[in-house]
């Protein structure tokens, strides 16, 4: 099957948040093969307005009511964007819940119905249309927008949103933190934690950006796996559960037990044939097959000589970024290879990042009308262009970038312009050392062309041999030195 990458669950000015939902389209459109944009809908339990709630319940209502008097024509505008085989979108809007959590509803039907009602398992069995309803941001305490676990219902629910902006639910250790001001990560409400009680569903990864740039980078995006690049092919690939998580970085992984897909549910066996091949976008920091969250087969960096020269493929990724401006410094980028061939490039594209309205704050309709996209690809030669800001601190960044896959040796050469700014290098003298430059003197915008590396760093085979009994469950995850990860769904074993 082919890998495709979108973004199920972002958000712009059609209820509450910004940026028009023309431009949030066309951005997703640039780098992405499928998108929802989704509207806030409905929050049945929200607080009693206060003084101290005013303002939180005042924004969610505007919103709600806005979508609903426009709901035709996002409708509309969604399902003109869809075209088969280029791009594929579907209809959305999101339910609040302090009690159950939050979801959003998805559907492959452009005729979806706004619903009123208390469940979303009530939401799923009042529409004529098809749709699912999708838990996010789970992990948030128990009675306070986190996931119910003991109400989940695997029914209407076959994937659950394990990373977003708000942070990774996977489990307490996991990587991504919640920061945000709806509170801290809470161990009760994690992905391990329903699969520990024998719930069962696929991961999917998605933005909730608020600002209309849908799979804006390092926010999550899910990754599906399917024939074809068709509505009902991607529609039917996220029932199966034949999808995964990822942060941002577009790490293609093909994980099977007994031949079946990710999400599959099969019968047991006392010699399940279990294996997992990862073409990362980095190198590799650990690939780990689990057996009912305990590791069965690892693969750690130290495991994976480094450094390996000569005749093969390379991962090369050229960032650009950093500076002190606040409004968007425009990038035209061009690299020409000789003695190689670029097998391939992925798109790392930001938009500006806004999570949630702040008191006071406006963002204009075109607050991330960027046009961030790769412009063409060849096999000598890939040019991109894409607008970036200041990083908002020291911790946290807003560059864009992409990555190339080469097949080459060490003799290849790069040419790499970078606003009429060129640098040359080849391979061997990547595969020792980053490079980095400014485009002026001083905290000016500046690039980074990282370390090569080598295929033998990124990509791994793995298989292992297990029994099983009803009820165990298998899947993977794959973390690479930049701290970007996937994360798959599992096997169940009937």
């Amino acid at each position: 099957m082919n890998i495709y990458f979108g973004d199920l669950h972002n958000h712009c000015n059609i209820s509450y948040g910004f940026g028009s939902l023309y431009n949030a389209l066309e951005e997703a459109r640039n780098h992405l093969d499928f998108c929802t944009v989704t509207g806030h809908a409905l929050w049945p339990d929200i607080y009693e307005r206060n003084e101290n709630t005013a303002f939180i319940v005042d924004f969610h209502e505007k919103g709600f009511a806005k979508l609903e008097n426009h709901w035709d024509e996002v409708r509309k505008a969604i399902a003109n964007a869809n075209e088969d085989d280029g791009f594929i979108t579907f209809q959305s809007y999101e339910m609040h819940s302090s009690q159950f959590g939050d979801h959003h509803i998805l559907s492959p039907d452009d005729n979806l119905e706004l619903v009123e009602s208390t469940t979303p398992t009530d939401i799923i069995e009042k529409l004529e249309q098809r749709a699912i309803a999708i838990p996010h941001h789970i992990a948030y305490s128990p009675g306070y927008r986190g996931i119910s676990w003991k109400d989940f219902n695997s029914s209407i629910s076959p994937v659950i949103e394990v990373y977003s902006k708000h942070g990774c639910g996977m489990s307490d250790d996991s990587c991504g933190q919640y920061l945000h001001t709806m509170g801290p990560r809470d161990g009760r409400n994690t992905v391990y934690e329903g699969l520990k009680q024998g719930k069962q569903f696929g991961f999917v990864a998605s933005t909730d950006h608020h600002a209309g740039y849908p799979g804006s980078y390092g926010d999550g995006i899910t990754a599906v796996l399917s024939e074809e690049l068709t509505r009902e092919g991607i529609w039917d690939a996220i029932l199966k559960r034949r999808v995964y998580a990822l942060t941002g970085d577009r790490i293609r992984c093909d994980f099977t037990v007994d031949g079946q897909p990710m999400g599959s549910e099969i019968p047991r066996n006392d010699a399940h044939d279990i294996k997992l091949y990862v073409n990362a976008a980095d190198a590799i920091e650990k690939a780990v097959i689990y057996k009912n969250l305990k590791a069965i087969k690892t693969i750690y960096k130290e495991d994976i000589p480094v450094g390996k020269k000569g005749p093969g493929r390379y991962k090369i990724r050229v960032e650009t970024g950093w500076g002190r401006k606040t409004n968007a410094f425009q990038w035209v980028n061009s690299v020409k290879v000789s003695a190689g061939e670029i097998i391939a490039a992925d798109p790392c594209f930001r938009g500006q990042s806004v999570l949630a309205p702040v008191e006071g704050e406006e963002f204009s309709k075109d607050v991330n009308s960027l046009g961030n996209r790769i412009t063409s690809l060849s096999k000598d030669e890939v040019s991109w262009k894409c607008k970036t800001f200041r990083n908002p601190t020291t911790r946290h960044s807003a560059t864009c970038a992409i990555v190339m896959e080469i097949k080459g040796s060490p003799e290849t050469k790069l040419e790499i312009i970078l606003n009429n700014k060129t640098i040359l290098s080849d391979i061997e003298e990547l595969q020792e050392h980053g490079i980095s430059g400014h485009l002026q003197t001083y905290n000016s915008e500046a690039y980074l062309i990282h370390k090569a590396v080598h295929e033998s760093e990124y990509c791994v085979d793995m298989e292992c041999i297990k029994t099983s009994k009803s009820g165990d469950y298998f899947h993977g995850e794959i973390h690479q030195v930049n701290e970007q990860s996937a994360w798959i769904s599992p096997v169940y074993i009937k």
